[in-house]
């Protein structure tokens, strides 16, 4: 049965983090001349030229991040591809790689139409942007469980935080020199935010104490779901007497939020050097009708209902049992408090980007630079140094190589970047994929990809 057991619980966990960024243009670029999008990581960084973007494609990024990856969950025993908990991988070999807070997310965003041209004595810029992010943090003792299985424990599940939300984008970007203070360059961006969808949830505390024929909880929880349209499920419990949720269903859709934030940015050269430093999303989205579900405070379920044996055979065997138990997990969890609240606002994750840019004296087309990137959203906040060169042989290349040490370990970036009178094309990758599984899954869980296309306009 603890074998059976352990499977149970790792597919619940691998569930939840399958569920689970911030979103970016490529940071391979922030040093790169003629990358049409650097004013995205500091609105000071204006261009030459002004440029229209192919619709959709002009700026593609698909970013995935994190501390968890599949080399972590996944062994070669024996000439064969198992999980962690399988009785050959060593308890200590394997818990090892799993931290207290264990963090996956994902981060989209496409630029569907982006002008940019000079004029106000500087540099502008508006872009039409669609904006998706998910990030989840699952505690270890969420992993120490699928592995050690029933052992009559208490067991902590405190800290599960998960976040999802998508939203529209108009920004309005504008740059100048400072002709008073010679290398000065300021610039800033107004950003307006159309709310698609947003559901957070956070399981504050969770303490379950397994035995061989009986299952407590304590949770405390809370689940804010501000999606237009969408209304909680339910189903009754019989041993607490009491509706619960079981779900949720959307019967219409319309924009649910709104919100404003502001980047700005300032960058000034000083004989071959180059220093910068911007803030970027410094907003919040008020979301309208958002749909509340709780615990209600601290939440004591105790049931018998699911038994495991280890006889396949068996009318409890966990085959069976498994069906029911992912059927009725919500009734082991159950939120019964559920209201609806007039508006929920939530900061939007803001980044900080400092840099120094040295320009080689002997050879201008070489660029060495340095850019340290933090993300401060809470229980996601990340930060990574990045140390990069940048080369412009030719008029209609340049290119950077990179190498990233950060919050999710150390990576190689790049950026190639063609540039012809009327078009552009640019390719690259803050983390570049690595070895893949045989079913082609990136092994490292840290892989961005960064696409675009645009058409310059003369100068």
């Amino acid at each position: 049965m603890k074998t059976n057991i352990k499977r149970n619980l790792l597919a619940a966990s691998l569930l939840a983090l399958a569920a689970a960024g911030s979103a970016q243009t490529t940071y391979s670029g922030y040093f790169l001349e003629n990358y049409d999008y650097r004013f995205q990581m500091n609105p000071a960084l204006g261009n030459e030229k002004g440029f229209v973007s192919f619709p959709v494609l002009g700026n593609l990024n698909v970013n995935v991040h994190g501390s968890l990856h599949l080399t972590d969950v996944l062994y070669s025993v024996d000439g064969k591809t198992v999980l962690f908990t399988n009785p050959k991988v060593g308890e200590a070999e394997a818990m090892k790689k799993f931290g207290d807070k264990n963090k996956l997310g994902t981060s989209e965003k496409i630029d569907i139409v982006t002008v940019g041209f000079n004029a106000f004595g500087g540099y502008n810029a508006v872009s039409l942007s669609a904006v998706a992010n998910a990030d989840v943090s699952v505690p270890g003792s969420f992993f120490s469980l699928a592995k050690e299985g029933i052992t009559n424990k208490t067991y902590d599940i405190e800290n599960l935080f998960g976040n999802v939300n998508a939203y529209a984008q108009i920004a309005l970007n504008h740059s100048r020199d400072i002709k008073p203070v010679p290398g000065l360059r300021v610039g800033g961006s107004l950003k307006f935010l159309i709310g698609v969808g947003s559901l957070d949830f956070r399981f504050n505390e969770a303490k379950l104490m397994l035995g061989q024929d009986n299952w407590r909880a304590l949770t405390n929880a809370e689940i804010y779901a501000s999606v237009g349209g969408f209304k909680y499920k339910f189903d009754h419990s019989d041993s607490t007497g009491k509706d619960y949720v079981s779900g949720g269903e959307i019967d219409s859709f319309k924009p649910q939020g709104f919100g404003m934030a502001l980047d700005l940015g300032a960058t000034y050269k000083w004989r071959d050097f180059t220093f910068s430093a911007a803030v970027l999303d410094l907003g919040f989205i008020n979301w309208g009708k958002t749909q509340k579900a709780t615990t209600n405070g601290v939440q004591e379920i105790s049931t018998d209902s699911y038994i495991f044996n280890a006889n396949d055979d068996a009318e409890n065997s966990f085959s069976n049992e498994w069906h029911r138990f992912k059927d009725n997990l919500a009734n082991l969890y159950q939120i019964t408090d559920v209201e609806e609240v007039s508006s929920y606002t939530r900061a939007l994750g803001a980044t900080l980007n400092f840099a120094g840019e040295y320009e080689l004296p002997y050879y201008r087309k070489l660029h060495f630079g340095l850019l340290n990137s933090t993300h401060i959203n809470g229980k996601y906040t990340w930060t990574q140094f990045r140390l990069s060169a940048n080369v412009h042989p030719v008029k209609c290349l340049s290119a950077d190589v990179n190498m990233v040490l950060g919050t999710y370990g150390v990576g190689f970036g790049w950026l190639f970047n063609l540039h012809f009178p009327g078009f552009n094309l640019f390719m690259g990758m803050d983390q570049t994929l690595g070895k893949l599984a045989k079913q082609g899954v990136p092994l490292n869980s840290n892989a961005s990809f960064n696409f675009g296309i645009n058409f310059p306009f003369a100068k």
